[in-house]
């Protein structure tokens, strides 16, 4: 089965029912891909995207919780390709559980994944995560 790489707008329109013509045939598009019929891959960065954008109050604005329920079922289609599904899975949860950015809930995940316990940066916000220790560079 061939993939082709599926971006944020379409998944976005797809969530939002938003757009008449560009809702339906991102929907029909996801109806596929559930059906198993056709196969896509995305990345991190298009997710971390996805969860900016619908996060952001300047745009959407949704609750995390609502973000997370929302995203869950999506991410788990067999037939959407996501490199370290996992990661992304429980970079999900890291994100509704403190108040992080899901750019910071993926790096501690893929921390996880890679059995790290230490992060080097500036960003306070790791220090709210257990099992996660940040130092500065010296």
């Amino acid at each position: 089965m061939t993939s082709e790489f599926l971006d944020t707008n379409v998944i976005l329109r797809y969530f939002l029912q938003d757009h008449p013509d560009q809702s339906a045939q991102s929907t029909a598009l996801f109806q596929k891909i559930e059906a198993d019929q056709i196969q896509v891959v995305t990345s991190h960065a298009v997710i971390a995207e996805l969860v900016y954008m619908l996060s952001s109050r300047a745009l959407y604005g949704l609750p995390r919780a609502a973000i997370h329920t929302r995203l869950l079922p999506v991410l788990s289609l067999k037939s959407l390709i996501i490199p370290s599904r996992s990661v992304v899975l429980r970079a999900l949860d890291i994100y509704v559980l403190i108040t992080i950015d899901f750019v910071d809930a993926l790096t501690i995940a893929q921390m996880e994944e890679e059995q790290l316990a230490t992060v080097i940066s500036y960003d306070r916000d790791f220090d709210k995560f257990k099992g996660v220790t940040r130092r500065e560079p010296e």
